[in-house]
């Protein structure tokens, strides 16, 4: 990934997380309706920017159908993974009945569920739906049928104290089944900038074969460009032979179980990632008792773009020997004079263009002025104001700059 982004150029595209058939037609778009000068008429540049749109317009649309085709097929899929494992409290059972038998798609199955849920429980027929939504109609179709599926009568004015005493006289009286005692890596968060900073060694990185085969787009590489990676452990996940040192080739039997368990627990990790696909999550699932528990456990998941965003954040949580910044959420919000960002009592904000070349990035204390007077731990002095010279960047700086004030000391 370059700063300088040519969209004419399907490999940039490519690095931005498009797929290549995606990339392809988005740089044919370019190539054929190039931006105009900026010294061209005003109507020109307008009247190309509409054709470049008029071309791109049936990928939109492929992208839109293409994205809620993989919502649909992973969401059922999760459905039949829950009743496979037996962890289906009845709900995700009927929503694949309403997929099989009524040919509803994911969101009428969905309320298909609730409503054939609400009449076995004996709850009076309540359609929740928002009125903006397109599918409204559909969607409350699929309520009612699924209530009268599951024994709701609307008509019959005693329908309601009937299922509400077969539901009570049938509840049954044993004891829940126990929970498991630690959560699964596919059940992991995904990373955020709210867990505390963690030494490298510390760290524990769990790739799938796939993420790693994929060169200098993928996370590996930008694992690389970060101070202090190599302190941190690497595995690989493999689908078919489990979990393996990435210094272990992969044409090699994979390690014993009770030595990599031992190995790992012996670590003294505070912080796991995983960062793999559906086939490696489920092998990890399987393999879940060779891994230590610790204070943070994390994995990536959603679209490729969400899952490099989600490992930006964790990579920036780790602590290189002799750094000291903060945690916590940072607060951004694009205000008219650019953008801005809080952490504390610290505010961030872009100032405009630094002379003729560079941007201003200023922080700013409780005091509403500039944040003189604070060190780091370490005793450096921190300036207020820096100036960086892409804007794109701007970002970046200005939450490097947040966590160290977060985390410095005023004195005098």
């Amino acid at each position: 990934m370059t700063d300088n982004f040519d969209p004419a150029d399907a490999g940039c595209w490519i690095a931005r997380g498009r797929q290549p058939h995606h990339a392809a037609a988005l740089a044919e778009a370019w190539n054929c309706f190039p931006d105009l000068p900026n010294d061209a008429p005003l109507d020109a540049r307008m009247t190309r920017t509409r054709e470049r749109v008029a071309m791109l317009r049936p990928l939109h649309d492929a992208m839109t159908r293409e994205t809620e085709a993989e919502r649909q097929r992973t969401n059922f899929a999760f459905a039949e993974r829950q009743v496979a494992d037996g962890t289906d409290d009845g709900r995700y059972a009927v929503i694949l009945r309403a997929r099989d038998a009524h040919g509803y798609e994911w969101n009428a199955a969905v309320t298909y569920a609730e409503g054939h849920h609400a009449a076995r429980a004996g709850w009076d027929s309540r359609f929740k739906g928002s009125e903006r939504a397109s599918d409204i109609d559909r969607r409350r179709h699929a309520y009612d049928h699924g209530f009268r599926d599951g024994g709701g009568q609307p008509d019959d004015i005693f329908d309601a104290a009937r299922r509400a005493f077969v539901a009570t006289s049938s509840k049954p009286v044993h004891a829940d089944s126990p929970r498991a005692a630690r959560p699964l890596p596919s059940q992991w968060p995904m990373p955020t900038d709210v867990p505390p900073p963690a030494s490298w060694h510390r760290r524990l990185i769990l790739l799938g074969a796939s993420e790693c085969a994929s060169g200098t787009l993928g996370i590996l590489s930008m694992l690389r460009e970060r101070p202090g990676h190599d302190a941190a452990t690497l595995y690989v996940i493999s689908a078919a032979n489990g979990l393996r040192s990435l210094s272990t080739p992969a044409h090699e039997a994979p390690d014993d179980g009770a030595d990599l368990r031992e190995r790992l627990h012996a670590g003294d990790y505070s912080d796991i990632l995983v960062a793999a696909d559906d086939a490696e999550i489920a092998r990890i699932d399987a393999d879940a008792g060779l891994l230590p528990l610790v204070r943070t456990m994390e994995r990536t998941r959603n679209s490729v773009l969400q899952q490099r965003a989600q490992f930006r954040l964790w990579l920036a949580r780790g602590r290189a020997p002799g750094e000291q910044f903060a945690a916590g959420h940072i607060r951004w919000s694009k205000m008219a004079a650019g953008l801005s960002g809080r952490l504390g009592d610290f505010t961030a904000r872009y100032a405009g263009p630094a002379g003729s070349r560079g941007h201003r990035i200023v922080v700013d204390d409780a005091s509403g002025g500039p944040a003189f007077g604070y060190r780091t731990a370490l005793g450096q002095r921190l300036h207020p104001e820096i100036v960086i010279g892409n804007k794109r960047h701007a970002r970046t700086a200005m939450a490097d700059l947040l966590r160290q004030y977060a985390a410095s000391l005023r004195l005098g």
